[in-house]
């Protein structure tokens, strides 16, 4: 198990952000710093951590750890659908196929949770029973399993917005052929997500997928997939005691952070209850996610020789530095 006191080193030299003239354009995502290059994008994935949309910090390593889940990940579904990832150059890196990208979040559930204002249990407890064009039953609780998956889509934005399949037709965000397509595919890879991970002892609650058309207008997998920024994970073992009692799962994603963020006072529009985000809580959020990747890989987790992470990735794109300084000549 990588302790703490192995994770000190990295504290220092967490990627913050990337700033890789030769790469490309440049825009910057919240954890994503996305370069453009013709028929290409590539995504390198910092250590910094959001939540509630709010920017906090950066957690040792959680970007190498997200792109090597990720991939795991990509590589356990590409026969479902076609995915984007063309090159895996560097830990922290996915070159992806550029793709027109279909702007809704692609939200399946199979659980009534969450503590955001687009989350199932939030709009239900609100009051909400037609949510995103599912009718959910009344006398549900928190963190109760629904009789089946359900597709809660979201306006991809800067104010994300829960949205139903009418809506989305009305926008123009999606065809309904599309849309019948994109909820198939999801449903597919999310029972394929459910497997895997409750063969881990793990629970896939809910994730989010986003896609995209290609050159020949096929619906793509994108960006990342069942990684514990995407996807909520919850503990099998101990799920239905600590159910029983009404007490929180116990978790493996950010969706901890944003717990624990709640029991420190926060609120989000009052500043003074931010909490400060010390050392030692980026550090147990480094372990969590470490934790996370041995558990669904089954592999262990190998910390860089070299703390110095933006040295390697620049190292390891000279390839594709080149190919950019090429078109420029």
């Amino acid at each position: 198990m990588t302790t703490p006191q192995a994770l000190q080193p990295f504290l220092k030299t967490a990627l913050e952000k990337t700033d890789f003239s030769d790469l490309g354009k440049r825009y910057q995502g919240k954890v994503r710093d996305v370069y453009e290059q013709p028929g290409k994008r590539i995504l390198i994935a910092t250590d910094r951590q959001s939540a509630f949309d709010i920017n906090w910090c950066t957690i040792p390593l959680k970007g190498q750890i997200l792109s090597q889940i990720s991939a795991w990940w990509f590589d356990k579904v590409k026969d479902i659908m076609p995915i984007h990832v063309i090159d895996l150059p560097d830990p922290n890196v996915t070159v992806g196929k550029e793709l027109k990208i279909v702007m809704v979040e692609i939200v399946v559930r199979a659980y009534l949770t969450g503590s955001t204002k687009t989350s199932a249990w939030v709009n239900y407890n609100n009051g909400v029973r037609d949510f995103c064009g599912n009718h959910l039953p009344e006398g549900m609780v928190k963190n109760q399993k629904f009789d089946d998956i359900i597709i809660t889509p979201t306006t991809k934005s800067d104010d994300d917005e829960p949205i139903d399949p009418a809506g989305i037709f009305e926008k123009g965000l999606a065809t309904k052929q599309q849309w019948e397509e994109i909820t198939e595919k999801a449903f597919a890879l999310f029972r394929r997500g459910q497997e895997i991970a409750s063969s881990k002892g793990l629970i896939l609650v809910d994730t989010k997928y986003e896609m995209g058309l290609d050159e020949n207008g096929v619906i793509t997998l994108a960006d990342e997939i069942h990684t514990p920024d995407s996807s909520r994970y919850w503990i099998q073992e101990t799920y239905r005691e600590r159910f029983d009692r009404g007490e929180e799962p116990e978790s493996l994603d950010k969706e901890f952070f944003r717990l624990w963020m709640r029991e420190q006072g926060f609120e989000y529009g009052d500043k003074s209850t931010w909490p400060k985000i010390t050392d030692d809580v980026r550090l147990m959020l480094a372990s969590k996610y470490i934790d996370l990747y041995e558990r669904m890989t089954g592999e262990a987790f190998i910390l860089p020789k070299d703390p110095d992470v933006t040295k390697r990735i620049k190292k390891n794109l000279e390839t594709y530095m080149v190919a950019v300084a090429k078109q420029h000549n």
